[in-house]
């Protein structure tokens, strides 16, 4: 089950506008797919659909997995997104399909909290890429501690959204207990005076872990790069599916 800011249509109806537009961490991602010349992507864990809707207007073969439906349906509203395939759902929606390419952006690498359900998920991507695919996402480094930074003081946001009226928003940290962070998201939307609350855990995977489960799933790392817009906080992995 998704985290209540994806699956909540209220919350879910206002997440890109606390996101950066220029939404500078995608643009790895479709740099990588030219890289690779990957012709058909699945963007797992898509949420609002960004991704999936700029690699579509690239004429990429694109489908959008993701287990909020009320994500999806903002997404399927979004410019180019009539020529992705939109799944509703987890690593069940990946059987049967083959892609050059899978990725995983944002936070999504790190919801997957236990051992079990992370090794489920590298097998499910790597029965989905053709050989000689691959799957690329992105981790936090631990080391860097970025929960420190998840508080009030740092993460309040006012917007004026439309029809929706003035909402506010921060992050306050609920919970360190390494490998696992949990953080609360709260909403205010004064127009009725309405708060929402939503929690979420990442597991915070050290470059050793994230290396051996990849090679345990037979998606040896081809090369693990800093993530652009976030030097030095940030890895992005690089597991290619073997010829």
């Amino acid at each position: 089950m998704a985290d209540k800011i994806f699956e909540e249509p209220r919350l879910a109806d206002v997440y890109d506008l606390f996101d950066s537009p220029e939404r500078p961490d995608l643009d790895l991602y479709v740099a990588l797919t030219e890289e690779f010349d990957a012709q058909s992507v699945i963007d797992f864990g898509c949420g609002t659909g960004n991704l999936a809707c700029r690699l579509a207007a690239l004429g990429k073969e694109v489908v959008g997995v993701d287990p909020a439906l009320a994500s999806l349906n903002i997404a399927s509203c979004k410019a180019y997104a009539d020529r992705v395939k939109w799944f509703h759902g987890t690593t069940e929606m990946l059987s049967g399909l083959q892609v050059d390419l899978i990725t995983m952006t944002g936070n999504v690498a790190q919801v997957f909290v236990t051992d079990k359900e992370w090794i489920s998920t590298l097998r499910a991507c790597r029965e989905a890429i053709r050989p000689g695919g691959r799957l690329v996402f992105e981790v936090r480094d631990p080391a860097m501690e970025a929960w420190k930074n998840w508080n009030r003081e740092q993460s309040h946001q006012v917007t004026e959204a439309p029809e929706i009226g003035r909402v506010e928003t921060w992050t306050d940290l609920v919970s360190v207990q390494l490998p696992l962070v949990t953080f609360r998201h709260t909403f205010i939307f004064h127009s009725d005076g309405t708060e929402l609350t939503s929690d979420s855990t990442l597991r915070f995977r050290s470059q050793s872990e994230i290396i051996d489960s990849l090679a345990a799933a037979d998606l040896p790392v081809e090369d693990i790069r800093d993530a652009p817009d976030r030097p030095g906080l940030e890895f992005v992995f690089i597991a290619r599916c073997p010829d």
